[in-house]
């Protein structure tokens, strides 16, 4: 075949050849193929980086949570850490709770070098430390180990300057109550891990706090604070003059209640013997429990105002009308006497300003049984009180409401309530007839007719409130009276039931008060148990003890609650010296 220069046509060639140069990659196929490859590399090298930069983040996130001011990062313990809580303030923006900053000591025993030698130095500091206990602990290969929470500044430099490896310290957050015991059981206390364990502590945690605290949130601070109704200054008060009624009575326990009686606002609440709530070891005191509200006792003749308010709401009693208390009330077996017998007919006033049992059990008969206990639950006395303390106590009522039942009740005797049930049942007779349920929180008068419910009439109030004032001006809470303020109230004293019996010895003496009687605005209940005769030769009656300690928190709380003496009360005479009006 002769040689030519020519080209052989591509539709000559044979298809091998095709097939062949088909393979070949084009110089833009090459290009093409190895910008992809770059591509795809510099984004893998991307993504690594943002991982490595992601773990770093959550590394040092975890490291700021989870260490000290110092820098000792603790793997795993952030979630153990108390987490901060709100202040709580009174109506008046002072301060009753706050957080504050402690240091806790934790051990990571996987880092400890030398656990005899740690063991030996850390008992040093703390000789309450169970030595042996604690070297075997750190030689164990745990993460984390708690040695001791809430330490002082103290104990924290000595172990610093220790130098011990695999201990450390975290920044915690402890609660402080600035006024100790002043309100004690109002506002409760927490557990070391800094969670509401009673009172008010405890209703925020109910309340959304420890759901917050379980999500990881609020662990700093910035939360709202909690205002309570509470006036810090009536709760000093109220404080300061029951310890004061302790020790001149030595008695064993006193309690003292101020109620707002138009919106059930509580302004002052405290129940002797009490605990500061800084130390949590008094916390756990039995005999400082909240008796004003946990406790239940036969109020004693504090209830002569329920049963009188009873009868005349019923319209089959009245005011102008008399019973006959010359001689003993006898049912079945039962034979009911008057402290201070006058042995003659008695006026209803006189019935309730003598405190006549007789009297008293003889008008609970007229409305019966039935209409008793109806009248009685509706001032809420036959059912446990809700309050926003989760401490409270369920009333102790007869099983079988008998004959001698509805008369031992009406002055006192065969059921128990709460101090605190029977400050509001008592409001409701002064403030024309509502029962409003009482509170801790803030609340307007507005809100509180909301929730109001009519227990009596108005009518029926109005006389309860002239009954309680002449009690005072010639009754048996004459001791409770305070010039200018026109004060009211009812004496209640209440024989303790001992080994089953009735104790002559025992009393647990009570007044319930109101002030100013012309438009009552405040209530005051005194609880004093088991007071001795202040003087040889004394008795030991609710109006020689509850009463004057009654007047003595009115003197004080009536002017910082803005109430205006009267100079010249017609009741009282002229009130000349500053010393009788304050």
């Amino acid at each position: 075949m002769p040689l030519t220069t020519d080209p052989v046509a591509p539709d000559a060639w044979p298809e091998s050849r095709w097939r062949h140069v088909a393979r070949r990659p084009s110089a833009d196929g090459l290009e093409e193929r190895g910008g992809e490859r770059l591509r795809w590399r510099v984004i893998m090298a991307i993504a690594v980086f943002a991982l490595l930069y992601a773990a770093l983040a959550v590394r040092l996130v975890h490291l700021g949570v989870a260490s000290d001011p110092g820098g000792t990062a603790v793997a795993g313990a952030a979630s153990d850490v108390a987490a901060a809580r709100p202040d709580i303030i009174d109506g008046n923006g002072e301060i009753l709770a706050t957080d504050i900053k402690t240091f806790s000591l934790f051990a990571e025993p996987r880092r400890v070098v030398d656990p005899d030698e740690a063991a030996e130095q850390l008992s040093l500091v703390f000789p309450e430390f169970d030595r042996a206990r604690l070297r075997r602990d750190l030689a164990t290969n745990a993460g984390f180990l708690w040695l001791k929470r809430e330490i002082t500044p103290a104990q924290r430099r000595r172990i610093h300057d220790l130098g011990l490896p695999g201990i450390g310290f975290l920044s915690e957050n402890r609660r402080f109550y600035p006024g100790g015991p002043t309100a004690s059981h109002i506002l409760g206390a927490v557990n070391v891990d800094n969670q509401g364990i009673a009172g008010i502590e405890k209703y925020i945690d109910d309340n959304g706090l420890a759901d917050l605290h379980e999500a990881g949130f609020a662990v700093e601070r910035g939360l709202e604070p909690i205002e309570l109704s509470i006036d810090l200054r009536v709760q000093h008060a109220v404080r300061s003059e029951l310890a004061s009624a302790m020790e001149r009575y030595d008695a064993i326990a006193s309690i003292g209640i101020v109620l707002d009686i138009k919106t059930g606002e509580v302004l002052g609440m405290s129940s002797l013997p009490d605990y500061d709530p800084n130390d949590r070891a008094q916390v756990l005191d039995k005999d400082r429990f909240n008796r004003a509200t946990v406790g239940v006792f036969e109020m004693g003749s504090t209830f002569k105002a329920f049963t009188t308010a009873m009868a005349l709401d019923s319209g089959l009693v009245g005011l102008g009308d008399s019973f006959d208390a010359s001689k003993p009330l006898r049912i079945a077996n039962f034979t009911i006497t008057d402290f201070h017998a006058k042995n003659r007919v008695l006026t209803v006033p006189e019935i309730f300003i003598y405190s006549s049992n007789i009297g008293t059990a003889k008008m609970a008969l007229e409305v019966g049984s039935q209409g008793q206990q109806e009248f009685l639950g509706r001032l809420g006395l036959l059912d446990e009180m809700k309050t926003e303390l989760p401490e409270t106590g369920a009333p102790l009522k007869p099983r079988e409401w008998s004959k001698i039942s509805s008369v031992t009740i009406s002055f006192g005797h065969g059921i128990s309530v709460s101090p605190l049930q029977t400050a509001v049942a008592g409001a409701a007779l002064m403030n024309g007839g509502y029962l409003v349920p009482p509170t801790f929180r803030p609340r307007s008068e507005k809100q509180a007719a909301q929730l109001a419910q009519r227990v009596v009439k108005e009518e029926t109030s109005e006389a309860m409130r002239k009954l309680m004032r002449l009690n005072v001006l010639k009754g048996s809470g004459r001791r409770a009276a305070v010039p200018g303020y026109r004060v009211g109230g009812k004496t209640g004293t209440a024989e303790k039931v001992v080994d089953g019996k009735y104790s002559s010895e025992k009393r647990r003496n009570a007044f319930l008060a109101a002030f100013p009687m012309d438009e009552p605005r405040y209530l005051v209940l005194v609880v004093v148990d088991e007071p001795k005769p202040e003087k040889e030769g004394m008795a030991a009656t609710a109006g020689l003890n509850a009463a004057p300690t009654t007047a003595a928190i009115i003197r004080r709380i009536a002017p910082m609650l803005g109430v205006t003496p009267l100079l010249t009360d017609p009741e009282e005479g002229p009130a000349t010296t500053v010393a009788a009006i304050e």
